[in-house]
């Protein structure tokens, strides 16, 4: 059975900073392409930042500088560092994992920035 448990998410003040992560279970991860995607009530699922199984990252034009990606392959963890945290940065954060023909979700956990 394959899992993403994210946690981390919580309400911060603009300019703060969170550190989100995301365990898997069940795949071997470290052959896959890992990322996190973000929902803002009323809108589409957006990417946020991707990381490949190389160890390639990309990133939203939006969060280019403030967010950063990183693995950590033997604790089958992905990260997401986030500062300079702005309150269009507010919503719930997925974790993804995916190779060809095979796709992963976790449950989200939600982030607020608000003062």
């Amino acid at each position: 059975q394959v899992q993403l448990v994210e946690s981390g998410g919580d309400l911060v003040q603009p300019g703060g900073s969170l550190r989100l992560s995301c365990v898997a279970s069940g795949i071997i991860f470290r052959i896959y392409a890992v990322g996190w995607y973000r929902q803002a009530p009323g809108k589409q699922r957006e990417l946020v930042a991707t990381i490949t199984s190389g160890g390639s990252t990309n990133y939203a034009a939006t969060v280019k500088g403030r967010f950063t990606i990183s693995r950590d392959n033997a604790k089958n963890t992905v990260y997401l560092q986030m500062n300079s945290l702005k309150p269009e940065d507010t919503a719930v954060y997925y974790c993804n994992a995916n190779v060809p023909a095979r796709n992963f979700w976790g449950q989200g956990t939600q982030v607020t920035v608000s003062s």
